[in-house]
C-alpha cells in the first residue's frame, strides 16, 4: 500500500481522493508550520509528500523519507520552498497547482487595488469608531482607477488575469515589465512593455506578479521606491521578499509613495517593524487564494498529480525546473 504524508490540512476533497485509491494518508494535525523535526520524522518510509509553501522542501526531507519516495506535490503554485535541484538529482517529481487559483489572485489583486485607492479599511474602522458626524466633501478622498496607468511587475496567468479586468473595466492604460515579451497579450489588452524603471516612473499603481527567485528578491528595494510617484500605490499579492519591507516602510512613512496593499510579506508570518501602524496600508494575511472554490481546486490538482505518478503515470503538472 502506497504512504502519503499531508503536512497539514487542506480541504478533504483531495485527501478523500487519495484514500480512495486505497493510499494509506497521513495528514499532520498540527494546527501550524510543522516543525522541522516533525517533518523529518512524518516523511519516513512515504511514496508522496503533500507540501505546502510553507514547509522547507529539500534534499535532507528527501533522503529522511527513504529511496521509495516518487513524488513532492506543493499545494501552491509557488514553489520558492522547494530545492528542485535535489529532487532531479533523486529523479523525485516535483509538482505545483498553478491555473486553479489564477482568478482567485487576481481577484484578490484587484480589490486591495480598491481597498486602498478608496481608503476602505481606514473608513471602516473611522466608523466602527463612532467618529462619523455627517457627511463632508473632504472626508477620505481617494482616488479613481478609470483612464489610470497600471504598471504589472511580471506577466504570467495571474498578471495577464488583472490586466484583462482592469483594461475591459476600467479602461487602464497598463504598462508591464517581464523576462519575456508577450505579444499576444500585448494585442489582447493594449498592452505596453517597459523596462522596470520607465514602469516604476510612470505608473499610478504597481502590482507585483512574479515569482520569488535570487534575481526577484528585493526587486523592489530603496531605489526603486524612489523612483515611484508619490502619488503610486504598491500592490503584492506574488511573494512577499520581492519587496525590501523595511525600504516599503521607511518610504510610506517619509510619504514617498501614496500607499500599500499586501497580503505577502518578507519574513511571513512577521511584519516589518512599523508596518501595522501605517493607516495608509491595507494588509490581509496571505489570503489571496482564500476561496472554497480555489482551495478545493488546489487539493484536488495535488492529489491527482500524486494519483497518476504512483499509477506509473506523468504528473499532471510538474515544475519545470
Amino acid at each position: 500500500m502506497s504512504k502519503v504524508f499531508v503536512t497539514r490540512r487542506i480541504p478533504e476533497v483531495g485527501i478523500k481522493m487519495l484514500r480512495d485509491k486505497g493510499y494509506e494518508v497521513d495528514v499532520s494535525d498540527f494546527d501550524g508550520i510543522l516543525p522541522r523535526e516533525k517533518v523529518l520524522e512524518k516523511v519516513k518510509g512515504v511514496d508522496a509528500i503533500l507540501s505546502l509553501l510553507t514547509d522547507k522542501i529539500n534534499g535532507e526531507v528527501m533522503d529522511a523519507a527513504g529511496p521509495q519516495l516518487k513524488i513532492i506535490a506543493n499545494y501552491a503554485v509557488g514553489y520558492d520552498n522547494f530545492d528542485l535541484a535535489a529532487g532531479k538529482q533523486r529523479n523525485i517529481f516535483m509538482t505545483n497547482t498553478p491555473d486553479v487559483l489564477t482568478e482567485s489572485v487576481a481577484e484578490h489583486t484587484i480589490a486591495l487595488i480598491f481597498a486602498i485607492s478608496r481608503r476602505i479599511v481606514e473608513s471602516d474602522q473611522f466608523m466602527r469608531d463612532g467618529k462619523f458626524a455627517g457627511w463632508g466633501p473632504m472626508m477620505f478622498l481617494g482616488n479613481d482607477l478609470t483612464g489610470k496607468t497600471l504598471g504589472l511587475v511580471g506577466l504570467g496567468r495571474i498578471g495577464e488575469a488583472v490586466a484583462k479586468r482592469m483594461y475591459d473595466g476600467f479602461d487602464m492604460k497598463i504598462l508591464y515589465y517581464d523576462v519575456k515579451r508577450k505579444e499576444e497579450a500585448e494585442k489582447k489588452y493594449n498592452l505596453k512593455y517597459v523596462d522596470l524603471e520607465t514602469l516604476l516612473k510612470e505608473s499610478d499603481f504597481v502590482s507585483i506578479h512574479a515569482p520569488l527567485l535570487e534575481t526577484t528578491r528585493h526587486l523592489i528595494g530603496e531605489p526603486q521606491l524612489k523612483i515611484m510617484k508619490k502619488t503610486v500605490y504598491l500592490i503584492n499579492t506574488s511573494r512577499g521578499p520581492i519587496v525590501d519591507e523595511n525600504a516599503l516602510v521607511a518610504a510610506l512613512k517619509r510619504g514617498e509613495i501614496k500607499g500599500a496593499a499586501l497580503d505577502v510579506y518578507e519574513a511571513e508570518p512577521k511584519m516589518a517593524p512599523g508596518l501595522s501602524e501605517l493607516s495608509n496600508t491595507v494588509l490581509t494575511p496571505h489570503t489571496a487564494s482564500a476561496t472554497e472554490e480555489t482551495r478545493n481546486a488546489m487539493s484536488e490538482l495535488a492529489a491527482k498529480n500524486i494519483i497518476a505518478v504512483l499509477s506509473g503515470q506523468p504528473p499532471l503538472t510538474p515544475i519545470k525546473s
